[in-house]
């Protein structure tokens, strides 16, 4: 699979999750606790195949290096905010607004990723490149998830 391919499919799979959480309120404790956990094991995969795979790779080339540290930057940020989310409880009245900073965090960083981050790959890397990273993230992606079920 391209490797843009596939982190589009999780940005859109974690658009649609943050979605339905954002929909909650404190009473609806479970549906939170439900989407929020599959939200954070999605992420933890996602951020892994990029900051091990992908982001070493592009940060190669001169052009693409200061996109990539913001990225790893974005990342950082998001993680610290999702420890501060993991620390409060579900029906918290601080809760919702905790994860609607992280999710326009996520949103800002799919965002830039999709259009400068894409565009650059597209230019450093050929069609079989692409695919060639793709296939090395699908398989972290299941040897992750593997490992988290």
């Amino acid at each position: 699979m391209d490797a843009l391919q596939l982190l589009k499919e999780d940005h859109d799979t974690v658009k649609k999750i943050m979605s339905h959480i954002e929909s909650t309120t404190e009473r609806g404790v479970k549906t939170r606790e439900e989407f929020y956990t599959k939200l954070k094991a999605l992420l933890t995969v996602h951020e892994a195949i990029e900051e091990e795979i992908l982001y070493p790779a592009l940060k190669e080339h001169p052009k693409a290096k200061d996109l990539v540290l913001e990225a790893y930057e974005e990342h950082n940020v998001i993680d610290v905010v999702m420890a501060e989310i993991d620390e409060t409880p579900f029906d918290d009245e601080t809760w919702g607004a905790k994860f609607t900073v992280m999710r326009e965090n996520l949103e800002h960083h799919i965002e830039e990723e999709e259009s400068e981050m894409f565009g650059q790959c597209r230019k450093v890397f050929d069609p079989d490149e692409l695919q060639e990273l793709g296939d090395e993230m699908e398989a972290r992606k299941e040897e992750l998830e593997g490992a988290n079920a």
